[in-house]
């Protein structure tokens, strides 16, 4: 299990800034310690344990990157074009012992190893052959097209750092080193459950006062791009005491608990109650909007390995969305002993006005376009609420207004953040 502190702060003061809620995280979490031996072909997506250092150069050998000539570049003319003897031939997999000599050419292709004394390679298409010999224009630099031992990556240095995270490139660059399984930090499980008693499953009948549980779909989607081990369980009535038993249950299993829906202060919302039933509660309200209601706890026993982290969302879609990307996916990669991500910020053109109150952070949910004059402006969507699913697919990400601001005028810049930078998918 994971290990947590559980010392509390008082939360009935002002709200958190969401920059705060993500420092206590940090603080507050230790990362998972076991670890395993994975082959690459399935660590996609996985914490690597420990630095990988490299145990072969690459290239392993100076070999000609185009097809083309190897020649000595002292051989050249120093003005005008170069004929030269084409003395041999060397193909990519090949090992032949073959060494240039003076006013020689060796037709040579890509990856294959560079002749003993050659130094430069010319490309085939910008040569041209004449009775046995090859007609070399000028003006190539010394060591043109050619790729040396270990200028990629050199034998014994640290090529990822533990706690990378890894994508597709990762593993190409760890199959390129000769590796074939790779230490991995475990994989971070995670329970994930809907609370209302409003909600239903899909494919099953809808009730006259009931709507379709979105955010367990949703949530477990964000969740698995993270490399964690989603388990399901489903939809919890609105009972304090079915809640506590199921939020107890869940932490002895689990790494990290995520629910949606019921940690307000409505008289319909039970999460809170529960969660300090079973546990101790870090914070519960963050300045951010969509989505003020955000707990934090610590849920299990006195020992570490007896605990997990809890996380509650809000209820709407597309606060609990952002939620997650801002609250649960640091605590998930902190959990995973990940390297920190901050979701990629870009700078775009406001072409809309909106107030807002300073002290809160607050996402607007925006389409960019290019503009007459070439510059990328933002277009806000129609619907503000925190309930519109719809707007998540209409747009492409969000405009994220800092605490100090409280106006966005037309032609202001803002930071542009995509859905799939928030995501955090590899």
């Amino acid at each position: 299990m994971a290990q947590l502190t559980d010392d509390c702060f008082a939360f009935d003061g002002p709200m958190m800034t969401l920059a705060e809620a993500q420092a206590q995280i940090q603080a507050r979490i230790t990362p998972v310690q076991e670890t395993q031996q994975v082959a690459l072909s399935v660590a996609r997506g996985r914490v690597l344990a420990a630095e990988v250092i490299a145990p072969v150069n690459l290239p392993p050998f100076d070999n000609s990157a185009v097809d083309g000539y190897a020649v000595r570049h002292a051989d050249l003319a120093s003005a005008g074009e170069t004929r030269m003897l084409v003395a041999g031939r060397l193909q990519a997999g090949v090992h032949r012992d073959i060494a240039i000599g003076a006013g020689e050419a060796i037709r040579i292709f890509t990856g294959a190893p560079m002749p003993e004394g050659a130094d430069t390679v010319f490309m085939q298409e910008d040569c041209r052959l004449e009775a046995g010999g090859v007609i070399l224009p000028p003006g190539l630099n010394r060591g043109a097209n050619c790729r040396l031992q270990g200028e990629d990556v050199a034998k014994g240095h640290v090529i990822l750092k533990a706690g990378t995270r890894l994508g597709a490139q990762h593993i190409g660059l760890l199959a390129a080193m000769g590796l074939k399984h790779v230490e991995l930090r475990r994989r971070i499980r995670v329970a994930l459950f809907s609370t209302g008693d409003e909600l239903a499953e899909a494919g099953q009948p809808l009730g006259a006062a009931a709507i379709y549980d979105a955010n367990r779909p949703l949530l477990a989607g964000m969740a698995q791009m993270l490399g964690v081990e989603v388990t399901d369980l489903g939809i919890l009535a609105d009972d304090e005491a079915l809640l506590s038993r199921a939020l107890a249950g869940a932490a002895q299993s689990h790494d990290l608990v995520v629910t949606s829906g019921g940690v307000s202060t409505g008289e319909a919302d039970y999460v809170k109650g529960a969660v300090e039933s079973v546990g101790t509660m870090a914070f519960w309200r963050i300045a951010i909007k969509p989505g003020r209601p955000v707990a934090f706890a610590v849920l299990g026993g006195a020992t570490p390995d007896s605990q997990a982290a809890f996380a509650g969302l809000p209820g709407n879609p597309v606060a609990a969305f952002i939620t997650f990307a801002q609250v649960v996916r640091p605590l998930i990669l902190r959990l995973a002993g990940a390297l920190p991500e901050q979701p990629l910020a870009i700078p775009v053109r406001s072409a809309f006005a909106y107030r807002k109150k300073e002290g809160r952070r607050e996402y607007v949910r925006v389409s960019l376009r290019r503009s007459s004059d070439g510059a990328i402006e933002a277009s806000k969507y129609r619907q503000d609420g925190a309930g519109v699913i719809s707007s998540l697919t209409a747009t492409d990400g969000l405009l994220e207004l800092p605490e100090s601001m409280s106006a966005l005028e037309p032609g202001m810049q803002a930071n542009f953040i995509s859905y799939a930078a928030f995501m955090g998918a590899i």
